[in-house]
C-alpha cells in the first residue's frame, strides 16, 4: 500500500483527476473501478472520485509495487513527493532574457510576470528556454526553497504571448490558482489591454469585428469581414493615444483572445504593427531594423479583474496590474515622434 498526502499546491482538484496524474498509464475506467472496490480510499474511507481534495488529505492506494510502476507512478510517487523538474541551466543568450523577467504580482496561488520580447512563453522544442521554465526555477528556488514538492503538480503559465510580444503573463502556482485563472480566461471575465505602434495616422476609437481563420502550415492567420468555414468571430477595441502622419500609438483591448489577433486584425484594417514580420509593412520594418529595433512594437500593458467577476476568481477580484513599456518600445516612440501619456 502507498499513501499520498495532498500538499497545498495540489488542493482543489478532484480525486479522480489527481489519480490520473499519479497513475498516467491507468485508464479512467480502471481507476473508478478501483475506487468502487475500495482498492483506492480517501482518508481511509470509500470514495466516489469526485471529491475535491484538501490540504492534508490522505489517499491510500492498495496496489503492489509492480502495479504502481506499470501505471507510471514511479517509486517516488508513493511518498507524495518528487524533485522538481529542472529545465536546465540557460545558455548565455537565454540568461540575458531571464534577467529581464520581472515579478509584477504574487500571492499564495498566482504569480504575474513580465515577459520580455524575444522569450517564448512555453517551449517550442526540447532545447528551448521559456518563461514557463523560468517559472519552474523561480517556484523551486524562491517559493519552495528546498522543501519537498508535489510529484504530480507543476506551476504553469495560464496565457501566452507571442515570442516577440512583451508584457503581462499569468501563472498558477497551485491547482486553485490555475483553476481561478482558467475560469477568468475562459469566461472573458478579465480585461487585457495592450499598447502598440502602427503605421499610419489613426484617430479616435473603434471596435473592430471580423472572423479569424488560422493556417497551421505557416503559423499565420487571416481575417475576414464575413463568416467563412472554420473561422472564429473576433472583436478588438482600440483607442488612439497619440498620432501623426507616420505612425500612431494605440491602446488596444482584446475582447476575444485568438492567436495573432491584434496583429492580424489591425493589419486587415490598414494599420499594421511596426516591426511585425508576418503582417506588417516591409519598408516600415526595415526602418526600425536600421534603428536597432527589430521586434514588433506590441506590449501587454494592463490587466483588470473586476470586483463583480465571481467567487471563482477568489482573491484576484479587483486586481489592477500595469506593466511599464520596455526600453525598446520607448525608443520606437521617440523614433516616430509619439508620446505615451501619463494616464496610460
Amino acid at each position: 500500500m502507498r499513501e499520498l498526502v495532498i500538499t497545498v499546491q495540489e488542493a482543489g482538484q478532484r480525486l479522480d483527476r489527481y489519480l490520473s496524474r499519479v497513475l498516467p498509464k491507468a485508464s479512467s475506467g480502471f481507476l473508478h473501478k478501483m475506487i468502487r472496490k475500495k482498492n483506492i480510499k480517501l482518508n481511509g474511507e470509500k470514495a466516489a472520485g469526485s471529491e475535491r481534495l484538501q490540504k492534508g488529505d490522505r489517499i491510500q492506494i492498495y496496489f503492489s509495487e509492480e502495479t504502481m510502476e506499470k501505471f507510471g507512478a514511479g517509486r517516488t510517487a508513493g511518498k507524495g513527493i518528487s524533485p522538481a523538474v529542472r529545465p536546465g541551466k540557460p545558455d548565455s543568450g537565454h540568461k540575458g532574457l531571464r534577467d529581464q523577467v520581472k515579478l509584477l504580482y504574487q500571492d499564495e496561488d498566482v504569480l504575474i510576470l513580465h515577459k520580455p520580447a524575444g522569450m517564448l512563453t512555453q517551449k517550442a522544442r526540447p532545447g528551448d528556454d521559456s518563461l514557463n521554465d523560468y517559472l519552474l526555477d523561480y517556484w523551486r528556488e524562491e517559493i519552495m526553497k528546498g522543501r519537498e514538492v508535489s510529484c504530480v503538480f507543476r506551476p504553469s503559465v495560464a496565457n501566452r504571448l507571442d515570442r516577440n510580444t512583451s508584457g503581462i503573463v499569468l501563472c498558477g502556482i497551485t491547482v486553485k490558482g490555475l483553476q481561478s485563472l482558467s475560469f477568468l480566461l475562459k469566461n472573458r471575465a478579465l480585461e487585457k489591454y495592450y499598447l502598440c505602434i502602427v503605421r499610419g495616422e489613426v484617430t479616435g476609437s473603434r471596435k473592430l469585428r471580423g472572423y479569424l481563420k488560422k493556417d497551421s502550415r505557416d503559423n499565420m492567420v487571416k481575417v475576414y469581414s464575413r463568416p467563412v468555414p472554420n473561422a472564429a468571430p473576433i472583436e478588438t477595441w482600440y483607442r488612439s493615444v497619440d498620432h501623426n502622419e507616420r505612425a500612431s500609438l494605440l491602446k488596444v483591448r482584446l475582447i476575444t483572445g485568438k492567436s495573432h489577433q491584434i496583429r492580424a486584425h489591425l493589419a486587415s484594417a490598414g494599420y499594421p504593427l511596426l516591426g511585425d514580420a508576418k503582417y506588417g509593412d516591409p519598408e516600415a520594418n526595415r526602418h526600425l531594423v536600421r534603428a536597432g529595433l527589430g521586434c514588433q512594437q506590441l506590449h501587454s500593458s494592463e490587466l483588470v479583474i473586476p470586483e463583480e467577476c465571481g467567487k471563482e476568481a477568489g482573491s484576484l477580484r479587483g486586481l489592477h496590474i500595469k506593466d511599464k513599456v520596455p526600453g525598446g518600445f520607448m525608443r520606437a516612440l521617440e523614433l516616430y515622434g509619439l508620446e505615451l501619456k501619463e494616464e496610460e
